[in-house]
């Protein structure tokens, strides 16, 4: 008896069954996180302001709207909703530049080069297209807060490694420093260098920045 037929609807329905699982797996975590977040809509009292003041809601966000755009937010704003358009084209706003800056979501209704150079000028996590729909809200501000996320940590990444940088090359200096004034070796002078880190309960590096401080105040009363 022939038993392909059957191993074919199998097949059917397990691509049919891979095709109905969601793309976004939003774990507990982060619908928690979405519940939590402090929205603010800067966007005209229109009917794409009010749907999607509507769905923030429903999501659980605390949501606030603004217009016309400000230079300061709310304390702690988790993520902004701002329009895109050619009348708020030359405003700089503070608050899309620094260290702290919200998850960025553009809501943009047509195309043209110099909106596109705008948004990314104001380096957007997503796009949201105007007339703004119910359906794909939820995957944009959960893919705009990863990667929100992930461009934060590798910020903070680059900035330890430029720190990292920086204490090795004051550690060089440092030991050139000793390795002149003191006459010996490197890895004496490292010995030197540690043995005072440890005498002062600091590190190695902060010992070193201090050994250079000196040194170019040193030279530079020699100089006068």
């Amino acid at each position: 008896m022939d038993q392909h037929p059957s191993h074919n609807a199998t097949s059917s329905a397990g691509r049919r069954s891979q095709e109905r699982r969601p793309l976004l797996h939003i774990t507990s975590p982060q619908l928690k996180e979405l519940r939590e977040l402090k929205v603010v809509v800067i966007h005209p009292d229109d009917a794409d302001r009010q749907l999607l003041t509507q769905q923030l809601q429903r999501i659980g966000c605390q949501v606030q709207t603004v217009w016309p755009p400000v230079q300061s937010l709310p304390d702690a704003t988790d993520v902004v909703f701002m329009v895109v358009r050619p009348d708020n084209l030359h405003l700089r706003l503070s608050w899309t530049h620094g260290d702290n800056t919200p998850s960025i979501i553009a809501v943009v209704n047509y195309e043209n080069p110099t909106i596109v150079s705008a948004v990314l000028e104001l380096k957007v996590q997503a796009v949201l297209p105007s007339p703004v729909r119910s359906f794909g809200l939820l995957s944009t501000l959960v893919v705009a807060r990863k990667a929100h996320k992930e461009f934060r940590q590798q910020q903070q990444r680059i900035a330890k490694l430029q720190t990292k940088l920086l204490g090795h090359r004051r550690v060089a200096q440092a030991k050139a420093i000793l390795m002149q004034t003191h006459q010996v070796s490197e890895s004496e002078a490292y010995d030197l260098l540690r043995e005072q880190a440890m005498n002062k309960r600091s590190s190695v590096e902060e010992i070193s920045d201090v050994i250079v401080q000196a040194n170019e105040l040193l030279s530079t009363k020699k100089k006068d």
